[in-house]
């Protein structure tokens, strides 16, 4: 009997990769987390806690136009929320929104009581019929309850108050060297200056030059006319190196003089 030997192949097995042993620290990974939220929770519910409601509002200020009052009630809806969790941002905005309230600061004193410090704007000046600019030049209020007879008027086209009040501060000091007062100072729609003294003389300066015709007149003009001011009904500065004059008669007519200043534009 003839026995076929079966053909036998040696295999070779790749030899197997050992991995090294994992040691996790599982303390490290989970208390983190666990910590970080009691924490949290410790924190939202100490919050919760200590914000109690405002019991106490404590305005400081030196009052004249404004009232405690009138801050306690712009705020009122505020004050609902706990003494942590109020918005100051909000409460500022609220008192600052105020006529005549200028700068706010607002705080917290524990354990339940807001503090608003405030300081009030200071008129310079009228603006329009009911308007009035701080001393600044910013317009704080279009609709003063007062008319402040003693400040001056200042007038001119819608943004252009700034301009107006630059203009007036800077005449202000030569109308006082000059002894004289003001009544109004306005610009109109085209740019053109007027001045009105508190004597009741009309300046008129025109658009161009402003500057050189306003020192143009106290220059020269108001002292050669120092003596005969009160027969004066205006000054027209609108040319080149010159001036003309209005006068009023006994009767109230009114009469013009022009003159020439040599060597001035």
């Amino acid at each position: 009997m003839i026995r076929a030997k079966a053909n036998r192949r040696k295999i070779e097995r790749s030899p197997r990769l050992k991995l090294p042993a994992l040691h996790i620290n599982w303390r490290l990974i989970v208390l983190p987390p666990l910590i970080g939220a009691a924490l949290f929770a410790a924190v939202i519910g100490a919050t919760k806690l200590l914000d109690q409601p405002v019991r106490n509002l404590v305005v400081e200020g030196a009052f004249q136009r404004v009232t405690p009052i009138q801050v306690q009630a712009a705020i009122a809806a505020e004050l609902e929320s706990g003494f942590l969790s109020v918005d100051l941002a909000q409460l500022r905005r609220r008192v600052q929104s105020l006529d005549w309230v200028d700068q706010v600061q607002v705080g917290r004193a524990w354990p339940d009581t807001l503090t608003v410090r405030l300081t009030e704007h200071q008129a310079a000046a009228r603006w329009g019929e009911s308007g009035l600019l701080n001393v600044r030049g910013e317009l704080f209020t279009d609709n003063a309850q007062y008319a402040f007879p003693e400040l001056p008027s200042l007038a001119g086209p819608v943004g252009s108050e700034r301009d107006v009040a630059v203009r007036y501060l800077a005449v202000r000091g030569l109308l006082a060297q000059a002894d004289l007062t003001l009544e109004s100072l306005s610009m109109d729609q085209r740019g053109a200056w007027r001045v009105v003294l508190g004597s009741g003389q009309e300046i008129r300066l025109g658009r161009r030059d402003i500057d050189q015709r306003l020192y143009r007149f106290f220059d020269v003009v108001a002292p050669a006319l120092e003596n005969e001011l009160m027969r004066v009904k205006y000054v027209d500065l609108r040319y080149t190196n010159g001036f003309a004059v209005g006068w009023l008669d006994d009767a109230g007519a009114e009469l013009a003089t022009a003159a020439k200043v040599p060597g001035r534009g």
